[in-house]
Formats: structure tokens, C-alpha cells, sequence
């Protein structure tokens, strides 16, 4: 069965994200950069949630408020993804192991083992659909296993939809983070693995 190729961000939508990500990291308020700017505050939020193109001179202006290089927006925009590996609802590799002659079904979700030393687990429970998330980005691999709901997860400038059962690997020094709740309530098990010091 052929693997789908997830959607990459659109221009509008990763620089928005850029922009947005800057400004969250110094604790910058939309109005101020925007007034220095010389813009509406409307217009920024317009940029920041992709609901707009806008011209080179307004994003060089808003690199020069929030003391970005005009490069460093565009920097990472066409480098190639692919990092991480979905796993859809019962896809998983079936292995066989002690209670499987009862019934039992083992499906292995992650199939880039390692150490399984110095990690994190947290069970994230998503109940608001108007939330806005801060996006992440840690050292060593991120798995995530979607219990409940549905929602679109970022990874870098990849999209990817998941549903109950769903399950996502990747690097966590990318930048990444939920981007939709589709459907609301979501638990999601969340697993960093940073490996051995």
C-alpha cells in the first residue's frame, strides 16, 4: 500500500507561523509589533493565521520589529521533511508475544527502537477547540499515540491528520505542535525519548 505524501505548509501558512513564533519567543504583544510595524493589529493576525498574502516591504518590516533577518523567514521553508513516520489505526508491524495463542494482538507503533533510557511519558488531554498552542521543539524523538478525538499535528512545515488509534514518531528538535483540534475531547500519550547521556 503506497504511503500518502502529507501536505507541506503553504508559503502564506509558514511564514505566518514564523512570524507568529518570533514574536510569541520575546513575549511581544500583536498590537505593539504591529503599530511599530506600521500596520493593524487586523492585518498582523491576518498574516500570523495565513488568512492573507501580504508584500516583501510589510514581512521586512515585520523581520526588522521583531529583529529577525528577512533570510532566516524564509531559511527553512523548502527543506526536504520526512522525518517523521504515521502509523495509521491498525497498521502496526504484529509481532508475537507471550498471550498471543489467547487472543491477543500486538501491534508495535514505533518502529525506530532504541534506548528506551532517560524519557518523559505525559498523557495530554485537549478539550478546547479555540485553544492556540505554543509550538515545541526538544532534544532526541517524540511519539505520539492519539487515544481520543481527532486533530491536524505540525511537524516542521508537514501536516498530518490523525484519528483515534493514530500514531506519529519524529524529531523533536523540529518545531511542532497540534495545529487543529478537528474533534474535541483529545487524549493523547505523548513519549519523549532522549536517549542515553
Amino acid at each position: 500500500m503506497p504511503t500518502e505524501t502529507p501536505p507541506r505548509l503553504r508559503l502564506e501558512q509558514y511564514l505566518g507561523l514564523q512570524i507568529k513564533r518570533q514574536r510569541q519567543a520575546q513575549s511581544l504583544k500583536l498590537a505593539d509589533v504591529a503599530r511599530i510595524a506600521g500596520i493593524s493589529q487586523g492585518m498582523l493576525s491576518k498574516i500570523e493565521n495565513a488568512q492573507v498574502s501580504t508584500s516583501l516591504d510589510t514581512l521586512s518590516r515585520l523581520c526588522d520589529v521583531l529583529g529577525m533577518p528577512m533570510a532566516k523567514l524564509f531559511s527553512q521553508y523548502d527543506q526536504p521533511d520526512g522525518n517523521a513516520l504515521l502509523v495509521k489505526a491498525g497498521e502496526g508491524l504484529e509481532v508475537v508475544r507471550r498471550g498471543t495463542e489467547k487472543g491477543h494482538t500486538y501491534h508495535l507503533l514505533n518502529h525506530a527502537r532504541g534506548p528506551k533510557k532517560n524519557f518523559e511519558a505525559y498523557m495530554v488531554t485537549m478539550d478546547d477547540a479555540s485553544e492556540e498552542f505554543p509550538t515545541f521543539a526538544h532534544p532526541g524523538t517524540e511519539f505520539l499515540h492519539l487515544l481520543e478525538g481527532e486533530l491536524v499535528y505540525r511537524h516542521g512545515n508537514q501536516l498530518y491528520h490523525m484519528h483515534a488509534g493514530d500514531s506519529l514518531t519524529f524529531d523533536g528538535e523540529t518545531p511542532h505542535g497540534p495545529e487543529q483540534l478537528v474533534q474535541v475531547p483529545i487524549r493523547l500519550l505523548s513519549i519523549m525519548n532522549y536517549g542515553e547521556e
